[in-house]
């Protein structure tokens, strides 16, 4: 079961990280205003994903791939955050998905360190 949940997550971020690259004013979107360069923050945000999703599955860079995909959890949390505080700028996605995205975030930083 071990083995199968680590190829699931490992094609969720593939997935997500080319989705990057197919729609990044999405992210663009949900990107704090603090931040800068929301364009190449982006597109290196899905190469992470995706090199790191490979990662996980291969025997040698697993572990450390795993490490990465916790740093990357906790450094997209804001962008959570910031979809929470200004629903408003987010009307097609229910609030209560919004709330959800928050706590899914542990639950994604646990899922990655039973790899580690």
């Amino acid at each position: 079961m071990k083995l199968v949940l680590q190829y699931v997550l490992a094609l969720l971020m593939v997935g997500a990280g080319l989705n990057h690259f197919r729609n990044p004013r999405m992210y663009q979107r949900i990107m704090p205003p603090y931040l800068p360069f929301h364009g190449p923050l982006v597109f290196w945000s899905g190469v992470a994903e995706v090199l790191l999703g490979v990662g996980l599955v291969i025997p040698q860079t697993s572990r450390l791939a795993a490490w990465g995909l916790i740093a990357l959890f906790i450094v997209v949390f804001p962008a959570n955050l910031h979809m929470v505080r200004h629903p408003e700028r987010f009307r097609k996605i229910p609030r209560a998905l919004l709330w959800l995205r928050l706590p899914l975030q542990a639950v994604l930083i646990l899922w990655a360190w039973w790899y580690t």
